[in-house]
């Protein structure tokens, strides 16, 4: 794996002695919440930003709720991550202007998407992003797995003309043969990105097999609304509520700080 060409507090964290551990986020009171447990790193989702705004995941339709959420998030004492779909735009100038932006506002890092379409098109959007903004860490997603059928010389091509291109770093979401991830850290000169699944590998058999970023995609969220339908369960049944439940002060304390606090 070569060494990171331009280190910064977050690249840093791909390349210590265990993978770097990313909670993802969807509104302020998450990320600071999940930043109190200790995470330096804190991501953001497509899907939750887009359930949340009502518009569709993965079609360019929240390129202003991202914008926004990295506002409030990018002044945080937290490395920030973006997902940013594919840039939301085909138009690689326009995703280098978008990742400027995003830099301008203290975003750390962003997820790119290639969601399966042409590999030279997703590349020229990384160098753009690079070329606008050097210092911002690119992770470049293929959806080989997530979206495609799983070709393992396809994943690799994709993942070689990405790093090619100024990648930091690459993600395989939906990727869990053990044999596979190894094969591709093996051929891979950047960190490797795994998306965490609870039937799949642990966070530390990912790490024995040399992934150094795991991801959490929309899980958190997902387990979020489960948790509050399973409430409204319990008290429509009549039974006590169980699980974690911060308190009312343990909540206002999220939000965000008042003028002058910062």
């Amino acid at each position: 794996m070569r060494a990171p060409g331009a280190t910064t507090p977050f690249s840093a964290l791909h390349h210590a002695d265990v993978p770097l551990l990313l909670p993802t986020a969807w509104d302020h009171a998450s990320a600071v919440a999940m930043a109190r447990q200790g995470f330096p790193a804190i991501g953001t989702t497509s899907l939750a930003v887009a359930a949340a705004a009502g518009l569709p995941d993965g079609a360019a339709a929240t390129r202003e709720q991202t914008r926004e959420l990295a506002l409030t998030l990018g002044s945080q004492p937290f490395l920030l991550s973006v997902d940013a779909e594919n840039g939301f735009s085909e138009d690689p100038d326009e995703v280098g202007e978008f990742a400027r932006r995003l830099a301008a506002v203290g975003v750390a890092g962003v997820n790119l998407e290639d969601g399966m379409g042409a590999a030279d098109r997703h590349a020229a959007k990384i160098a753009a992003v690079k070329a606008a903004a050097p210092g911002l860490f690119v992770n470049a997603r293929t959806d080989t797995h997530w979206l495609g059928d799983h070709d393992e010389a396809e994943t690799l091509s994709r993942l070689d003309a990405y790093q090619q291109a100024g990648a930091d770093g690459v993600f395989v979401p939906g990727l869990a043969d053990e044999r596979r991830i190894a094969r591709l850290v093996a051929r891979l000169d950047v960190p490797l990105n795994i998306l965490y699944s609870p039937t799949g590998p642990t966070v530390a058999r990912l790490a024995d097999l040399g992934v150094r970023r795991v991801s959490l995609g929309s899980l958190l969220y997902r387990r979020a609304l489960g948790a509050a339908l399973e409430t409204l369960d319990e008290i429509r049944a009549g039974r006590p509520v169980s699980g974690r439940t911060p308190t009312y002060a343990q909540t206002l304390e999220l939000g965000a700080p008042a003028p002058g606090d910062r």
